[in-house]
């Protein structure tokens, strides 16, 4: 029985076939010679499993890095007063009070919490032991703008923040000198004149880049026992905390008008926001990404210096082959498309095995660092409250697979490009 095929059917069965013969020539003319072509596809491998890894650290440090950030408080607001030159007089109704606090908590609707501290520098005394210390004095709200993490223990109670009770909780870091044997509660400790018991031991949730009134030996007491022991009813730094990001600068802006509108014309304040360093953190990030792909790039680049070294050798080795295949009727196009194949084989399978170990090492590392263990690891390696994660960009992979195949025809091009202009007569010629 005769089938009847059109024009153009019959044309794209003769490509097939012809694509079907460029393909098994290349695959066989690999595997003659395994082991240089797996060391050509060695350096693709590298190349292509660095572009994925390079993002996926760029991005782990961006997340790792704005999540520590958004910790502390990305929408937070902070303000303190300026101190004037020595030229200017200090007035302490310049002061940032805790009538301030009030006043911005009862204008503002998109705050959701305000609190503020005092903090003055002295000793500790404990079993003939004495240490410099910052003593904190903070008012309600404290705790839920900051978010410590009290280690052991308690945080003050409602009637203890209104009060002046004598109780306080100390640092993780000056708890250890103190009490080797015990975490201290329960203790009383001499500060000054004043007698305090601990109630607690805290840390700081995250790293606040230095923007912080806690130092890393710190007490904290209620703000109404530093207020009756300095005898001044003000806060050093005052905390506003915003319902939503998008309401950051408002109240940024409401808060500077409100302390301007409550004090002289003369004191100056200074409020700022996290939004700023979050901001940086996703510039550098971005950088940081752009860098990195950048030098895998440039790694990748020079494998496709080695696949054209190696084709080059290999069209000399193969002139005679060459020949015979143009004197039984090879076109220019055949032996061009077989080598450019040959490029293409080495990079794409270099880009399939490199992406794939580029998969697997963060993925492996995940798996790691969600077993407890590892976790306890890096928090004390660390000492971050946030997990490392390392996420997988699935644009680095198509990236990845597509620099890395464009490289094998740009590269293995000039090769090809020789062996198919090589003549007949001359390729027969060639021993």
């Amino acid at each position: 029985m005769e089938v009847f095929l059109l024009p153009w059917m019959r044309f794209d069965m003769r490509n097939t076939a012809r694509w079907n013969e460029t393909m098994m020539l290349a695959v066989d003319a690999l595997l003659v010679n395994k082991m240089r072509a797996f060391l050509t596809t060695l350096g693709v491998i590298i190349g292509s499993a660095c572009i994925v890894l390079a993002v996926t650290v760029s991005l782990a440090a961006e997340h790792y890095v704005i999540s520590e950030i958004e910790a502390v408080g990305s929408n937070l607001v902070q303000a303190e007063m300026v101190n004037p030159g020595a030229s200017e007089h200090l007035a302490l109704a310049d002061r940032i009070t805790p009538a301030d606090l009030q006043t911005v908590e009862q204008t503002v609707p998109q705050i959701k919490e305000v609190a503020g501290s005092n903090d003055v520098q002295m000793t500790v005394s404990l079993e003939g032991k004495v240490r410099p210390i910052a003593l904190v004095g903070v008012t309600e709200g404290f705790n839920e703008i900051r978010r410590l993490v009290v280690v052991e223990g308690r945080y003050f109670d409602q009637d203890e923040l209104l009060s002046r009770s004598k109780v306080c909780l100390i640092s993780e870091d000056l708890a250890s000198p103190l009490f080797v044997d015990h975490d201290g509660l329960g203790e009383d400790i001499r500060i000054g004149e004043i007698y305090l018991t601990v109630i607690g031991v805290f840390r700081e949730r995250v790293s606040t880049f230095g923007l912080t009134e806690i130092a890393p030996q710190s007490v904290i007491v209620p703000f109404p026992l530093i207020r009756d022991y300095t005898g001044t009813d003000y806060v050093k730094s005052f905390y506003a905390q915003a319902d939503d990001a998008q309401d950051v600068a408002f109240v940024s802006e409401r808060v500077a008008e409100i302390l301007a509108q409550r004090h002289r014309p003369e004191a100056k304040y200074r409020v700022w926001t996290l939004t700023g360093i979050l901001g940086a953190a996703r510039n550098i990030s971005v950088a940081l990404t752009v860098l990195l792909t950048l030098i895998a790039l440039i790694a990748l680049s020079v494998s496709g210096v080695g696949i054209m070294n190696i084709m080059l050798v290999t069209v000399t080795e193969r002139t005679h082959e060459i020949g015979v295949r143009k004197a039984i009727g090879a076109t220019h196009s055949a032996i061009l498309w077989q080598f450019l194949t040959e490029g293409a084989l080495i990079s794409g399978t270099g880009a399939l095995i490199g992406i794939a170990i580029g998969i697997c090492i963060p993925f492996t590392a995940n798996m790691f660092l969600h077993l407890p263990s590892a976790q306890g690891l890096l928090h004390s390696i660390a000492g971050g409250s946030q997990e490392i994660t390392f996420p997988i960009s699935w644009i680095s992979v198509v990236l990845s697979f597509a620099a890395s195949c464009s490289i094998g025809l740009i590269f293995g091009y000039l090769p090809a490009n020789k062996a198919a202009k090589l003549l007949p007569i001359d390729s027969l010629r060639y021993e």
